[in-house]
């Protein structure tokens, strides 16, 4: 009972204890905080990383792609396991290409990934609907044009027209001018036939740019090179000889997922558009695969392996047989992107965790401060009858108690923090005049968090055991003290 009590006494007396409760404490809350905020980043990421690859792709080693693709979803559907476990299946076409647009009456040109898609299969892989900034388009997508973006396509073909007849105009004065009045009248013009080109869905940040005039700390207007109702150009290669290609769309809607490499490189348009356009008709270049449980990794991997068993078909290669239909999770196929993220996240606690080292180096300091001036005081414990390991836990104690109180402190600091973490930014920016959290980097409106409990429990372990292990050496050398030197020590 007597160790509880100097334990106690201790920590209320000797003010500089408080030191090491505040850093341990500072260390756990700043372990706390960001952790959280790079887990939420990070679930953030791997949720959109999934919805815009599905849960399982199915791809194709020819740049001509999979033929016969009503066989190969035969192929899936008659699987007794595979039809248990996937909830939808979408063919998809992806290639690279060039997109041209006009602003000011210059052209622009920008290099995009293009993807050929089925907008209401693609819908239901996720990762797709949710993110068109158009709201009505959302539920039930299409490429098809509003009313307003209709009108617009109207008018601007109505002014191509005249400017066309105008050009035709002069160009009639100006060989009446030359004498040559006498010429046969131009024929009839032929009927004219309304020329709708298909839709496309654009990146948003391919033709926008954030408005420079919105206030720090709040998210920034997009300011749009082309509306919807607007032509745009794609320029791309067929699949048979890679002849360059070329065809006229329409802007239909805006797509924002959130990810500024998807947002400033992707553009989706029809899947059998895209076929013809490349001379594949029927043809796709993946199966998006989406599973009915896509959380368990486990079942994830099974299909896999289902999978490569439906699809066997390989190639003789120098280094062995390889797949024609090669078979991948989202998280091989964004493998290296996804290790990256874990080592900075490891990186960053080790080195975050050396707060709370220091801490423990003044915990280390301030108890053999205490153990000479105490020695005395230690002689007297143990002639009253004390032993060496009681002495011992009571050094042990109070490492432990500094430890649970900084950690006990620190846990409530950090979650405060993290709950309130948004309002404290945006105080911030008031305060400062800078924008702490750009909003068009990220496209999110408010800072991702994810509370781990398991995380956090870690985090206390750790800053109470630095508390005790750097209270050992000290409580070592007040256990080994001689009774009749300690009393004898001025």
């Amino acid at each position: 009972m007597y160790k509880v009590l100097l334990c106690w006494r201790y920590l209320l007396t000797r003010y500089l204890a408080l030191a090491c409760v505040v850093s341990v404490m500072l260390g756990v809350a700043t372990l706390i905080v960001v952790n959280s905020v790079m887990s939420g980043f990070s679930t953030k990421l791997q949720d959109r990383l999934r919805g815009q690859i599905s849960d399982v792709v199915v791809e194709c080693i020819w740049t001509t792609g999979m033929d016969d693709v009503p066989e190969k979803l035969n192929r899936i559907s008659a699987d007794p396991y595979l039809s248990a476990h996937v909830e939808a299946v979408s063919p998809t076409m992806e290639i690279f290409g060039i997109v041209e647009y006009f602003v000011n009456g210059e052209p622009v040109m920008h290099p995009v990934h293009v993807v050929g898609i089925d907008p209401k299969l693609r819908a239901r892989m996720g990762g797709f609907g949710e993110f068109l900034l158009n709201e009505s388009n959302r539920e039930n997508p299409s490429f098809d044009m509003s009313p307003n973006a209709l009108h617009r396509y109207e008018n601007n073909r109505w002014r191509e027209e005249l400017q066309e007849e105008m050009e035709r105009e002069e160009q009639r004065r100006r060989e009446a001018a030359e004498g040559h009045s006498k010429r046969k009248p131009d024929p009839d013009p032929p009927p004219v036939i309304v020329y709708v080109p298909p839709g496309m869905i654009v990146g948003n940040a391919i033709v926008s740019r954030p408005d420079p005039d919105s206030k720090p700390g709040q998210k920034r207007d997009d300011l749009y090179y082309l509306q919807r109702g607007d032509d745009i150009h794609l320029y791309t290669v067929s699949g048979e000889g890679l002849k360059p290609v070329h065809a006229r769309f329409v802007v239909t809607d805006y797509i924002k997922t959130g990810m500024a490499d998807y947002d400033s490189n992707y553009v989706y348009v029809p899947l059998e558009f895209l076929q013809e356009l490349r001379g594949m008709d029927g043809r796709v270049t993946s199966l998006q695969i989406k599973l009915k449980n896509s959380d368990d990794p486990e079942e994830a991997k099974s299909v896999v392996e289902h999978l490569k068993a439906v699809f066997p078909e390989t190639v003789p290669t120098t280094d062995g047989p390889r797949p024609i239909y090669p078979v991948l999770t989202w998280q091989e196929k964004q493998g290296p992107l996804l290790a990256a993220i874990s080592i900075e996240r490891g990186l960053l606690n080790v080195l975050l965790f050396l707060i709370i080292a220091v801490a423990g180096f003044g915990i280390l300091a301030i108890f053999s401060m205490i153990v000479v001036e105490k020695t005395r005081d230690i002689g007297i414990l143990k002639a009253l009858g004390a032993s060496n390991w009681g002495v011992m836990k009571i050094f042990l104690g109070y490492g432990l108690l500094l430890g649970i109180v900084g950690a006990t402190m620190g846990t409530a600091l950090g979650l405060a923090i993290t709950f309130y973490l948004n309002e404290i930014e945006e105080h911030l920016t008031k305060w400062t005049g800078h924008e702490i959290f750009d909003r068009h980097i990220y496209y999110f409106d408010k800072i991702p968090v994810d509370i781990q409990l398991s995380s956090i429990l870690w985090v206390n372990l750790g800053a109470i055991g630095i508390a005790i292990l750097f209270s050992v050496l000290p409580a070592l050398r007040a256990a080994m003290l001689h009774p009749v030197r300690a009393l004898r020590y001025e």
